[in-house]
């Protein structure tokens, strides 16, 4: 099969989008609310079909066949579409119904893709060149298949940052991802606190939940599965005893429940609020006043979907109320040190609120942070990862209701930080303003 030139290939901003990208936020099986609006969509379809007026026509047709429409309109334009299950110009995989598709890991054909470069290709980075030329693969998944050495440029395995010069013969070979699962790895953790119904580990950053998409080594369930812990099993078979989450790069306490019992119990103190949960953060910035409040409204970021964003109650139909205590600890330069208490537990909410004061989470660059910090003359070399720890959890017992505190010691690559940052600015001694949580 000859490769496939640039002057060759369809234009891709008038291919509508497949139902469901990898780790796709508008994945169907996920979103109830655009399930039922598909199916509304549907029968009012069946109920039109002796309508004069042509099905290309319609307004969620105009919307799929536009380079930035969604996978929600794409979806809907599928099922206005006079032959059911395909999209204009484009035709839905055979495994896909209108309604259903797989999100982590749609088949994919395993005929190899051939790609030429082409001048104007020069100085791309090969996984956007790839991702942008082989639509039916997100950018997460062909950084997987790079690492894996399934991506060839001129023969020979490469990089994903590896930068093209033009005429160089890219293949793909889009294999499939293995199926997830969750399965015992021998990984060492740090246990704060055990019995017979929970356990509180401290974890460290870098180590993910629980597997994902992209994403099924290494996980804290894997270790706690590998140190052949009992775990509950009322829920998600990925998650078992996974009550709550903390992000892949912030560390801290997070509890885990052991059986059913004892996560029905601990689930309910988070819906209810009664389990309170603090965390350390280190912000750019100096913060007005030594104590405050954030009450925004969060909700996901419509430009970009890795983001969540945060507004005034009421100005997003979508957003979640969320509330954010904060009490200043230590002022190092350009830097303040903070005690958050979360009273709510929305995704990224201490990142975000922060970020929407203009004060972002030092080292969370995903959020509006510096990459580096300078302090006087001193350029602090870059974290790595987001200044936010999860110090302690208080609760009550499932089954005894004897009031719990567990507190994570903080993460030493942060206390390192601290101590370069007190060394910049001048600043006392971090340990006075830190009692309690070294």
């Amino acid at each position: 099969m000859p490769p496939q030139s640039r002057s060759s290939r369809p234009n891709l901003g008038q291919i509508g989008y497949p139902l469901c990208f990898d780790n796709d936020p508008f994945c169907l099986s996920r979103n109830p609310f655009l399930l039922i609006t598909i199916w509304i969509a549907h029968v009012w379809n069946r109920r039109s079909s002796s309508s004069s007026l042509p099905l290309s026509c319609s307004f969620p047709h105009s919307l799929a066949v536009r380079g930035n429409s969604s996978p929600y309109f794409s979806a809907v334009s599928a099922l206005f579409a006079k032959t059911a299950g395909v999209h204009p110009q484009r035709q839905l995989p055979a495994h896909c119904s209108p309604f259903v598709s797989c999100c982590y890991n749609p088949r994919v054909s395993s005929v190899p893709i051939e790609l030429l470069a082409a001048a104007d290709d020069s100085g791309t980075r090969l996984d956007r060149f790839v991702a942008a030329h082989a639509a039916e693969l997100s950018r997460a998944r062909v950084q997987e298949l790079i690492d894996s050495g399934l991506v060839l440029v001129n023969g020979k395995p490469s990089k994903p940052s590896q930068k093209l010069k033009g005429g160089e013969r890219v293949t793909v070979q889009p294999e499939p991802r293995a199926p997830l699962k969750a399965e015992a790895e021998s990984i060492p953790l740090d246990v704060l606190y055990e019995d017979d119904d929970l356990i509180v580990i401290n974890k460290p950053a870098g180590m993910t939940v629980h597997a994902g998409a992209g994403n099924s080594g290494g996980t804290l369930v894997n270790a706690l599965l590998g140190r052949g812990q009992s775990l509950s099993q009322g829920g998600d078979a990925l998650r078992p005893g996974i009550v709550h989450r903390l992000d892949k790069d912030t560390s801290g306490a997070i509890v885990v429940a052991k059986n059913d019992f004892a996560h029905a119990k601990l689930s309910e103190a988070f819906q209810s609020r009664t389990m309170q949960k603090t965390y350390l953060a280190l912000v750019q910035g100096k913060l007005t006043g030594a104590k405050g409040r954030i009450e925004l409204a969060i909700s996901r970021d419509p430009n970009r979907r890795i983001k969540m964003s945060a507004r005034p109650a009421g100005k997003s139909a979508n957003a979640r109320a969320a509330r954010t205590d904060w009490t200043v600890l230590q002022e190092f330069g350009p830097v303040t040190l903070v005690q958050v208490q979360l009273h709510t537990g929305r995704t990224h909410q201490i990142r975000v609120h922060f970020s929407a004061l203009k004060h972002p989470v030092v080292g969370d660059t995903l959020y509006g942070a510096a990459g580096q910090l300078v302090v006087g003359k001193t350029k602090l070399p870059a974290l790595d990862r987001q200044f936010l720890h999860a110090a302690r959890l208080s609760f009550a017992h499932p089954r005894t209701e004897k009031p719990i505190t567990v507190t994570a010691p903080l993460a030493p690559d942060l206390k390192l930080y601290l101590e370069k940052l007190a060394a910049a600015s001048g600043s006392s001694k971090i340990d006075a303003s830190l009692a309690g949580f070294l």
